[in-house]
C-alpha cells in the first residue's frame, strides 16, 4: 500500500482497532461500540467503569506502542452465520457489536481479525475495511491521543452515555508533529477565546444556545463586509431583497422542507386551534420564488441574480453548538440566479469569479469540490446529467482544479463546494454552488422563450460567505485576532506620553475621526509602555500614534505599528492620507513607515 495523503483514511481507520486492542488489554471488561477514522484522524466509543485520564491516554499510548511491535496483520473475514456470530458477541458482553451486527445482517457483514505471527486472532471488530496489510504501516511515534469526550450510543441522549478517545495517526512523526503544531496554534487563535479578549461576541443562556450577540467590535467588521458584500452584488448586476422571518405552514409544505427538513425548524404555537400554524424561516429561498412569480418573466429578462442577507433559524442539539462557527441563528449572504440553460455555464462562472475575488481580499486560496448525483433524487436524469456537465464545463474552461464527490449532492441537485483554506492550513466550507430541480418545478416557475413557449427556469443557489456568524469565526481565527486594518475596529489608538499633550492629542483625534478613520484617545493616567502595549498586544490594534513634547512641536506622531513595534516620526496628514490609502484598497497587513 502506497504512503500518501489517499490512505491515510485507511492508516487512521486501522490504528483505531490498535487502540480499540490497547484499551481492552488495559482495561478488561471495556465494551468496544463504534471507531471511525475521520478528518484528520479517528475516535472510538467505549463502555467502561473506568474514566479515562490525561494519565491513562498516555498508558494507551505506550500499549500501542508494545502491541505495534509485535508485527500483526490485519485479515478480512465473511462471517459465515451471522446468529451465531451475534450469540457469541453477546456472551462476550459485546452490545453495541451485536446491535449493529443485528442491524446488518443482510448487507453480508464482515469481521477484520488482527493476528499474530502464529495465525492466532488477538483482537476482532465488526468492520467493512479496508485496513493496511499489517501493523509495520503503522509508526508508534506517529500516533496521538487527543482528548477524551462523551458520547451517547448513536448520538441520541436517550441512549447510555460511552467515553469517545479522539486520536490521530500520521504515516511519519514529521507529519505528526506538523499536525500538532497545527492544533497549538489553533488553540491560541480560537475565536471563542479571541471573542472574550477582543470583546467581539457573546452567547447568552438567558436568550439561548447559538443565538449571538454581536458587540461593537464584531458589528463593525460585519458592517465593512456587508458594506462589501452590497456593493460588490450591484457592481455584478444582482438585486438585493428583503424577505420576512416568519412564514405559513404551507408555503413550507409547498416548497417541501417539512417533509425534508421537520426536525430541524421552529414552529410557532398556534393560540387557537383553527389559527394559521406559522414556522420561523429556516431558508430564505421560498420567498425568493415569490418574488419571482410576482411578474411575467421573457428569456430577455433573464438571467435575474436576486440577493439576500437573510436571518434563518435552524435546531441544532446543544453539544453541536460552538462560538459562531455552529449556531442556530445565522445570517445567508444568501442568492438565488434564474437562468436559461444557455446561460448557465456564464452564471457559474460569474460565481467562481465572484468567490475568487472575494478571498482573495482575505488572502484565503480555496479547494474546490464537485458533489454529484446522489442514490435518491428529484427530477430528469437528463436534467442532471445537463447541470453536472455544465459545472464541470465552468470549472474545465478556466483549467481549475477539482475534486468529484460521486453521490454526494443534495437531493434536488449537484452542487460545487469552496473550501478555502486559512492562515494555518484548515479548510473551512464557505461558498456553495447548487442547481435546484426541485423547487422550481414545486413552484410551477416559468419564463417565455424566444419560440413564445413557457419553459422552467435553471435555478441556481449561491452563497460566498457561506453564513455572516461562520465566516466571521474563521475570519477571527484566519488573523489571529489582528484584523487588517480596513477591518479593525479601531485602526489608530492615539497614547499621549503626559497630561500636558492631552489637546494635540485630541486634535489628532479629531482630524481622524473626521476623515471616518476608526480611531480611539487613550488618555488614562496608566504609563505610556502600559498603553501602547494594550493597544497593539493585547487588543491588535494597527496603529499606536504617541505624542510628546516633540511631536506637539512639530505637528507630528511618533508612529508604532502591529507587529512591528517603532516606525519612526511622521508627519500626521501624512499619516491620514496613507492610512486612508491602506483602508480603500484594504491592505493585508498595516505597512504604513515613518
Amino acid at each position: 500500500m502506497e504512503k500518501n495523503e489517499q490512505n491515510l483514511h485507511v492508516l487512521r481507520h486501522s490504528a483505531s482497532h490498535i487502540m480499540a486492542q490497547a484499551v481492552q488489554r488495559l482495561f478488561p471488561g471495556t465494551k468496544l461500540a463504534i471507531g471511525p477514522a475521520i478528518e484528520n484522524g479517528f475516535y472510538y466509543d467505549f463502555d467502561t467503569e473506568h474514566s479515562f485520564t490525561e494519565d491513562d491516554l498516555l498508558k494507551i499510548e505506550e500499549e500501542i506502542k508494545n502491541i505495534l511491535k509485535q508485527n500483526l496483520v490485519f485479515e478480512k473475514y465473511e462471517i459465515p452465520d451471522v446468529e451465531k456470530q451475534i450469540k457469541k458477541f453477546l456472551e462476550e458482553g459485546e452490545i453495541y457489536k451485536a446491535e449493529l451486527l443485528e442491524e446488518h445482517k443482510n448487507d453480508n457483514p464482515t469481521l477484520y481479525l488482527t493476528k499474530d505471527k502464529e495465525g492466532n486472532v488477538v483482537f476482532n471488530d465488526l468492520c467493512a475495511g479496508p485496513h493496511v496489510p499489517n501493523t509495520t504501516y503503522i509508526k508508534g511515534n506517529a500516533i496521538k491521543l487527543l482528548k477524551v469526550a462523551g458520547a451517547y450510543w448513536r448520538g441520541n441522549e436517550k441512549n447510555k452515555m460511552l467515553q469517545r478517545i479522539y486520536a490521530t495517526a500520521f504515516w511519519n512523526k514529521e507529519d505528526l508533529a506538523k499536525y500538532l503544531n497545527m492544533l497549538e496554534e489553533a488553540q491560541k487563535r480560537d475565536h471563542r477565546k479571541l471573542g472574550v479578549q477582543l470583546d467581539l461576541f457573546s452567547v447568552r443562556e438567558e436568550i439561548g444556545g447559538g443565538l449571538v450577540l454581536w458587540h461593537p467590535n464584531l458589528s463593525v467588521i460585519r458592517e465593512e463586509i456587508e458594506n462589501y458584500w452590497r456593493t460588490e452584488h450591484r457592481k455584478r448586476g444582482y438585486v438585493i431583497v428583503h424577505t420576512p422571518q416568519i412564514a405559513k405552514s404551507k408555503l413550507w409544505e409547498l416548497s417541501g422542507h417539512i417533509d425534508h427538513y421537520k426536525e430541524n425548524m421552529f414552529f410557532i404555537q398556534k393560540e387557537n386551534e383553527e389559527d394559521d400554524q406559522y414556522i420561523v424561516k429556516p431558508m430564505n429561498c421560498p420567498f425568493h420564488i415569490l418574488i419571482y412569480q410576482a411578474n411575467r418573466h421573457s428569456y430577455r429578462s433573464l438571467p435575474l441574480r436576486m440577493a439576500e442577507l437573510g436571518t434563518v433559524y435552524r435546531k441544532e442539539k446543544s453539544g453541536a453548538l460552538s462560538g459562531l462557527t455552529r449556531v442556530q441563528g445565522f445570517t445567508q449572504d444568501d442568492a438565488h440566479i434564474f437562468c436559461t440553460p444557455e446561460q448557465l455555464v456564464d452564471e457559474i462562472n460569474g460565481i467562481i469569479d465572484f468567490v475568487a475575488d472575494t478571498m482573495k481580499i482575505f488572502n484565503m486560496d480555496f479547494e474546490v469540490e464537485l458533489s454529484t448525483r446522489p442514490e435518491s433524487y428529484v427530477g430528469k436524469l437528463e436534467n442532471w446529467e445537463l447541470a453536472e456537465a455544465g459545472l464541470k464545463e465552468a470549472m474545465d474552461k478556466r483549467g481549475m482544479k477539482y475534486d468529484i464527490n460521486e453521490g454526494d449532492g443534495a437531493f434536488y441537485g449537484p452542487k460545487i463546494d469552496f473550501k478555502v483554506k486559512d492562515a494555518i492550513g484548515r479548510t473551512w466550507q464557505c461558498a456553495t454552488i447548487q442547481l435546484d430541480f426541485n423547487l422550481p418545478e414545486r413552484f410551477d416557475i416559468k419564463y417565455q422563450d424566444k419560440d413564445g413557449q413557457m419553459k422552467t427556469p435553471v435555478m441556481l443557489h449561491r452563497v460566498i460567505f457561506g453564513s455572516m456568524e461562520r465566516f466571521h469565526g474563521i475570519l477571527t481565527e484566519h488573523y489571529a485576532g489582528a484584523f487588517p486594518t480596513w477591518l479593525a475596529p479601531t485602526q489608530v489608538c492615539i497614547v499621549p506620553i503626559a497630561e500636558r499633550h492631552n489637546d494635540y492629542a485630541k486634535q489628532i483625534y479629531d482630524k481622524l475621526f473626521a476623515q471616518g478613520i476608526r480611531v480611539q484617545l487613550d488618555d488614562r493616567s496608566e504609563s505610556m509602555n502600559y498603553k501602547i502595549r494594550e493597544a497593539l498586544q493585547d487588543k491588535k490594534i494597527p496603529y499606536v500614534a504617541v505624542v510628546g513634547d516633540k511631536e506637539t512641536e512639530t505637528n507630528q506622531i511618533a508612529l508604532r505599528v502591529r507587529a512591528k513595534g517603532m516606525a519612526g516620526a511622521m508627519d500626521i496628514n501624512k499619516f491620514a492620507e496613507q492610512l486612508a490609502a491602506e483602508i480603500k484598497e484594504k491592505v493585508t497587513k498595516p505597512s504604513i513607515n515613518g
